[in-house]
Order: structure tokens, then C-alpha cells, then sequence
């Protein structure tokens, strides 16, 4: 399954069958279902298409929040910035662990 502690699956039998559910955690105490597949037989199959489907759904947002970021020069900036930070940082822990 996925590392991600916003999106998870949920898996259900349903009568006969299994149902797979993409969830979002929205607030703390708030869960939505973002996708949702039913008529399995086993459950074993519910969450292998739940698996595939979930990093399909997570490399699709990914994509989706790294074009929306390249149109905003504000947030292009920022990304820079925590990049150059992160880059300083590292230099100066080599350094430390050269002395």
C-alpha cells in the first residue's frame, strides 16, 4: 500500500462481493471517498485493483500540483528557494563532517 497519510484504501465485502474505496482524509475527524470500485469476487482482488488504482490516483495528482506549480511564479520562486536552502544545508553538513 501507499506511504501517503492523506489517501488510503478501504476495503468492504459487500453481501456476495468486495467493494474498494480511494480515500482522502480531508480534516482530522473527515474521510471522503475519491473513488470507488465494487464487484469483486474476492478481496484479494479488491485490493490489488485498489493498489494499482491508488498510484495511478497519486502519480495523476502529482502531476496535477507539479503543472498547477509551474504556472505560478510566486510558488516557482518559493520551490527555488527551499531548494537552494536545502542545497546550502547540505554543504555546510559536509563540511562538518569533514573538520
Amino acid at each position: 500500500m501507499s506511504d501517503s497519510k492523506k489517501y488510503g484504501l478501504r476495503v468492504t465485502q459487500v453481501e456476495n462481493t468486495w467493494k474498494t474505496e480511494i480515500t482522502r482524509r480531508m480534516t482530522a475527524t473527515k474521510t471522503i471517498v475519491s473513488k470507488s470500485q465494487d464487484g469483486f469476487a474476492t478481496e484479494a482482488e479488491a485490493i490489488a485493483w485498489g493498489e494499482q488504482a491508488l498510484q495511478g490516483f497519486l502519480s495523476k495528482q502529482a502531476d496535477r500540483n507539479k503543472r498547477k506549480t509551474e504556472k505560478h511564479p510566486k510558488a516557482k520562486s518559493l520551490a527555488a528557494a527551499i531548494a537552494a536552502e536545502s542545497a546550502v544545508d547540505e554543504e555546510y553538513e559536509d563540511d562538518e563532517e569533514l573538520n
